[in-house]
């Protein structure tokens, strides 16, 4: 790796009845002090043939929720960073996806398949029980990010895809903005949340006040990428191909702050940083090999 000293892919060809694509979770030290990054060896902690995608990291940081398939569906898997071992959360018939620890702590949320191919938004025990659906009616749900223990914004499958605010004590749920791609995220601090608004160039990063809906656009993706993970300091960070980028609020452009070399970070998809900072998990894959 040579790091430059200056974060749901919901696999929808798995839904489809298709293998989603082979992919790992490779995680790694972060230190950051404004424009100077500086990453430690990335580690490979899944390893394995398949697909193991949407890292989470627990609100204590010391643990990381993935989705993992091991057969013919998906399940919750936890990595302990400590351990270095990855144990099982939920043995269910059905597949599950989008891991993410809920502001109560004492649960996590995913997006579920059911058995009729619905795809709702569900609560389980940290323990892998399943407890119930979050939103019953909101379907089909392919994303989410919550603000508070009481709302939850979902991207809702659809043409176009919706960005809708969701109240758990109503059951409802608002459109907010259409057309949107598939990453979302709370700023830190809390006040806006963060989507991409796609168009025919491409998408930008978009932010969104959860009580008034005022929006604004923060500045275009690069090329090939689609997610994107804030840093807690409000840092945004990229990836495309196999380079890590920050986005400079002064230029208003992506500036690369790493380039991988090690296999299987030669196409990075997915990343997430840990709640202290100090951890970046990307998902990366090999190219695709090229047409003779």
């Amino acid at each position: 790796m040579k790091a430059a000293f200056a974060l749901l892919l919901l696999p929808m060809a798995s839904l489809a009845g298709q293998a989603p694509p082979g992919t790992d979770i490779f995680v790694m030290p972060l230190s950051h002090r404004g424009a100077v990054f500086a990453l430690g060896p990335a580690v490979n902690v899944t390893a394995r043939p398949g697909y193991d995608n949407q890292p989470s990291f627990s609100p204590d940081g010391k643990s990381i929720y993935f989705t993992s398939q091991r057969g013919g569906q998906t399940d919750i898997y936890r990595y302990d960073l400590a351990a270095g071992a990855a144990i099982q959360v939920t043995r269910t018939a059905e597949s599950e996806y989008s891991p993410t620890v809920m502001p109560d702590r004492k649960h996590f949320s995913v997006i579920r398949v059911e058995a009729d191919s619905t795809q709702r938004l569900w609560e389980f025990g940290l323990d892998g029980t399943p407890v119930k659906p979050v939103l019953d009616s909101i379907k089909p749900v392919g994303y989410h990010t919550w603000l508070n223990a009481d709302t939850v914004f979902v991207f809702v499958l659809g043409e176009p895809a919706t960005l809708r605010r969701a109240e758990l004590a109503h059951g409802t749920a608002q459109v907010m903005e259409r057309n949107i791609g598939r990453s979302l995220a709370v700023v830190p601090g809390g006040r806006m949340v963060s989507y991409v608004q796609q168009d025919s160039d491409g998408g930008s990063v978009s932010l969104i006040d959860p009580v008034t809906g005022a929006g604004t656009s923060l500045g275009r993706l690069p090329e090939g990428a689609a997610f994107f993970a804030w840093l807690p300091g409000g840092d945004l960070l990229t990836a495309t191909g196999n380079r890590l980028l920050r986005f400079d609020q002064g230029k208003r452009d992506w500036t690369e702050v790493a380039r991988f070399s090690e296999p299987g970070l030669q196409q990075i998809t997915r990343l997430a940083v840990s709640p202290a900072g100090d951890r970046l998990a990307l998902v990366g894959s090999e190219p695709a090999p090229k047409a003779p």
